[in-house]
C-alpha cells in the first residue's frame, strides 16, 4: 500500500493523490509539546473525588455540583490522577460503580498566560472512560463520547473572565456502557425483591477484560499563540537513495502566515526545507525507519520544525511544533506484508494497559519495565488489543522500532441491535478521533476496527464494509483489517480487509485438555481462510491459562506446562505456514490482566507468559527462545544482536 512505490513522476503523482485523501483530516490534535512558543501546566496528582451512589446517579446534575467546590456539596475522597479508581480504596462498591463519578482540582494558572490575550489556553484530558463532561468554574467547555482518546476544550477567555478567582476543573465521567457505545454493554435491572434489594442493577459486558473507569491519561493545560500549527499530516515514501516526506501544515487563527519547515536529522542537522504549508520534502541519503531487530539501527526518526509567523494588525504571532517523522513504506500482497519493500514477519504480542492499584492509568515504570520484556523476548510488535493505548506509549514504539497493530475499542460487538445506524455513526466518528491522532506515527502500519465482532449476523457485511471504505478513505496508506474468529464461509466482512486476523484457541476452549488436534485445526483453519480470501494471515490470538508456579507432568490444564506445549504445537504449524502467507503470530497475552468475577477466572486473565507483575512463566523463556530464533533468520541483524544473551 505504498503510495508511490518505485514509478517515479507517476509515482509522485499517486502520492500527491493518496495525501489529499488523508487530508480529509484537516483539523487534527497535535500531542501537546513543549516548544520556545507552547507551554505546559501538568495536572497529575491528587483531584478531589466523589462517585455519586444515589439511586438514578444522577444527583451530582441535579444538584449542579460543577458550581460550586466539590467539597461544599458532600463529602470527597483524595484520588490519583491518572489511575482507574476501581482499585485505589477498600470500598467494594468503588470497585464494581458503574455511573456517574466527579473529580475536581483547583489550578493556578501562570500570570503571563491571562495576561496574554494573544496567548491560547487549552484544557486537554488524555482520556477518560467512556463520557465526560468538563466544566471551568462551574461553566461547560466540553464533553466527550468514548474513552481511550483524548479532548480539549479552550479556556482562554472564562480564566480571564475573572483573573482573581481560582481555576476550578470540574470533570464528571460516566463508565456505562449501551448497546451503542465502544465497547458495548447492557445495564440489566433485577427487580425480584425475594433476589436483590431495591435498584439493583448489573452492567453486562462483552469483553474478557475488567471495565476500569477514571480519568486514565494525564490532564494538562497547554499554550499556543493565537495564530498557531493545529495539525500536521505526513504521508512518506523513498525511491531507490532518496526519502519522500509529503506534508500538509493546517493553520488556525491566521488568514495568512509564512511558513518554514525543516526536516533535520537525529544530529539536528537540516536534511530538507520549505516554506510552503504543503509540498514534498526530499532526503538524500535516507535513513529508513526499520523495526526492532530488522535492521542495525531500527527506529530512526527525522524531526520536522514547523514554525509559523502570522500577524493579525494587532499582533505578531510565531508558534513552533515538531514532529518526529518515521520514513518507511507499508505494502501487502497476497502472500506477504512488506516493510520498506522487504518481507515482515509480526513475531510479538497482545497487551493491555493493566497493572495493580492503577488498573489502566499511565503508568511510565510500567511502560518502560515493558518495553525491556519486549526487547528481552526478542518481540518486534504488538497489538493495542483491544483499544486505542496511550499516545506515549506510541512515542515509545516509534523510537524503538516496536510494529504497531492500532485497535479501536470495537471489542465485543455482538448484540445485532449494536450493528445499528447510531453504532455505526458513533464507531465511524471514533475512527476518526483514532486516525487523527495516531496518523503520524511510523510504528502504526495496520487499523483495526473491531475484535471478535459477531461478523456472522447479515447486518455486519454492510456495517463493516462501511467502516473499512471509511477508514481507507481517512488513511489510504495503511491496511485495514478486524480481527475475526468466525467461521471462514460465514463471515461477512472479510472480503474486505486487507490482512486476515484470526484468533483461535484449540485444546483450550475448544477440546479442552487434547492437544493432539492443535496441528489438525490450526492447519485447517489456515487452508480454509487463505482458500477463500487469499490474502495474508496473522494469527492475531492463541494461547492458554497458566497459573505462575503450578506444575503438572503430563501437562494439565492451567500449568505452566500446559501452557507451553499449546504454544509449543501452535509454533509447529506457524512453521510451515510463514513459508506460504501466515505472516505473523501474536501471543494471547503478553502479561496476566485482571477481568470480571466469574466461575471460569481466578482473580483475572491467566493467558500471560509475564504475571501481572511482570515476571516470567516457563513459556515466556520458550518464546524469547523463538522470537530470537526467527528474527536471526532473517540474516539482516549486526552481529551484537545475535543472540539473546548479548543483551
Amino acid at each position: 500500500m505504498s503510495p508511490l512505490g518505485r514509478l517515479g513522476l507517476l509515482g509522485a503523482l499517486c502520492l500527491c493523490s493518496v495525501f489529499d485523501a488523508v487530508c480529509l483530516l484537516d483539523s487534527g490534535m497535535l500531542f501537546p509539546r513543549e516548544s520556545s512558543s507552547r507551554e505546559l501546566k501538568e495536572l497529575s496528582g491528587l483531584w478531589s473525588f466523589r462517585a455519586d451512589k444515589s439511586a438514578n446517579r444522577n444527583q451530582g446534575f441535579e444538584r449542579a455540583w460543577y458550581k460550586s467546590r466539590l467539597a461544599e456539596t458532600g463529602p470527597v475522597i483524595d484520588m490519583p490522577v491518572p489511575a482507574s479508581y476501581n482499585d485505589i480504596t477498600q470500598d467494594p462498591t468503588l470497585r464494581d460503580f458503574i455511573g456517574w463519578v466527579w473529580y475536581e482540582r483547583e489550578v493556578v494558572v501562570p500570570a503571563r498566560w491571562v495576561a496574554d490575550e494573544g496567548t491560547r489556553v487549552v484544557l486537554r484530558v488524555g482520556s477518560a472512560h467512556y463520557y465526560s463532561v468538563v466544566w471551568l468554574n462551574g461553566v461547560k467547555v466540553t464533553e466527550h463520547k468514548g474513552g481511550h482518546l483524548p479532548f480539549e476544550a479552550e479556556i482562554g477567555s472564562l480564566i480571564r473572565k475573572d483573573p482573581s478567582t481560582p481555576c476550578r476543573i470540574t470533570i464528571a465521567v460516566n463508565n456505562t456502557l449501551t448497546l451503542e457505545t465502544l465497547p458495548p454493554g447492557i445495564i440489566q435491572h433485577m427487580d425480584d425483591r425475594t433476589k436483590y434489594p431495591a435498584g439493583f442493577f448489573v452492567q453486562n459486558i462483552y469483553f474478557d477484560f475488567f471495565n476500569y473507569a477514571g480519568i486514565h491519561r494525564p490532564v494538562l493545560l497547554y499554550t499556543t499563540p493565537q495564530a498557531y500549527v493545529s495539525d500536521i499530516t505526513v504521508v512518506t515514501d523513498f525511491l531507490d537513495n532518496t526519502g519522500l516526506v509529503k506534508y500538509q501544515v493546517s493553520v488556525q487563527g491566521a488568514t495568512t502566515a509564512t511558513l518554514k519547515v525543516t526536516l533535520m536529522d537525529k544530529d539536528r542537522h537540516c536534511v530538507a526545507s520549505s516554506s510552503d504549508q504543503s509540498g514534498v520534502l526530499k532526503v538524500v541519503d535516507v535513513k529508513l525507519w526499520w523495526p526492532y531487530l530488522m535492521h542495525e539501527t531500527p527506529g530512526y526518526l527525522y524531526s520536522l520544525e514547523v514554525r509559523l509567523m502570522a500577524a493579525d494588525g494587532r499582533s505578531t504571532y510565531e508558534d513552533v511544533y515538531t514532529l518526529p517523522v518515521g520514513i518507511r513504506t507499508i505494502n501487502v500482497t497476497s502472500t506477504q506484508f512488506l516493510i520498506n519493500n522487504k518481507p515482515f514477519y509480526f513475531h510479538g504480542v497482545n497487551k493491555h494497559e493493566d497493572a495493580d492499584i492503577r488498573g489502566k492509568g499511565l503508568d511510565w515504570p510500567l511502560i518502560v519495565k515493558d518495553f525491556n520484556l519486549l526487547k528481552w523476548l526478542g518481540a518486534n510488535s504488538f497489538r493495542t488489543s483491544h483499544y486505542p493505548y496511550a499516545e506515549e506509549i506510541l512515542q515509545m514504539c516509534d523510537r524503538h522500532g516496536i510494529v504497531v497493530i492500532d485497535e479501536c475499542p470495537g471489542v465485543g460487538i455482538k448484540d445485532i441491535r449494536s450493528f445499528g445506524n447510531a453504532s455505526l455513526s458513533h464507531h465511524l466518528d471514533v475512527m476518526d478521533e483514532l486516525v487523527r491522532r495516531d496518523k503520524n506515527h511510523p510504528s502504526v502500519v495496520m487499523w483495526s476496527i473491531a475484535n471478535e465482532p459477531a461478523a456472522e449476523m447479515p447486518p455486519a457485511e454492510f456495517y463493516f464494509k462501511t467502516l473499512i471504505k471509511h477508514t481507507k478513505a481517512l488513511d489510504p496508506t495503511r491496511p485495514v483489517t478486524y480481527i475475526t474468529d468466525s467461521n471462514y464461509a460465514r463471515d461477512k466482512g472479510a472480503p474486505y480487509v486487507d490482512v486476515v486476523c484470526v484468533n483461535s484457541y484449540f485444546s483450550w476452549y475448544h477440546d479442552p485438555g487434547h492437544l493432539e488436534v492443535i496441528p489438525i485445526q490450526l492447519n485447517t483453519q489456515f487452508e480454509n481462510w487463505y482458500g477463500k480470501y487469499q490474502k495474508p494471515i496473522i494469527q492475531s490470538e492463541y494461547g492458554a491459562d497458566a497459573v505462575s508456579g503450578l506444575h503438572n507432568d503430563p501437562p494439565m490444564m492451567f500449568s505452566e506446562e500446559y501452557q507451553k506445549i499449546v504454544l509449543q504445537n501452535y509454533h509447529d504449524v506457524f512453521d510451515q505456514k510463514r513459508k506460504q502467507y501466515v505472516v505473523g503470530e501474536l501471543i494471547w497475552n503478553f502479561a496476566d490482566f485482571m477481568t470480571a468475577q466469574g466461575i471460569t477466572r481466578v482473580v483475572g486473565n491467566k493467558k500471560g507468559v509475564f504475571s501481572r507483575q511482570r515476571q516470567p512463566k516457563a513459556a515466556a523463556f520458550l518464546l524469547k527462545e523463538r522470537y530470537w530464533r526467527l528474527a536471526n533468520e532473517t540474516g539482516r541483524l549486526p552481529p551484537w544482536t545475535k543472540y539473546p544473551c548479548s543483551l
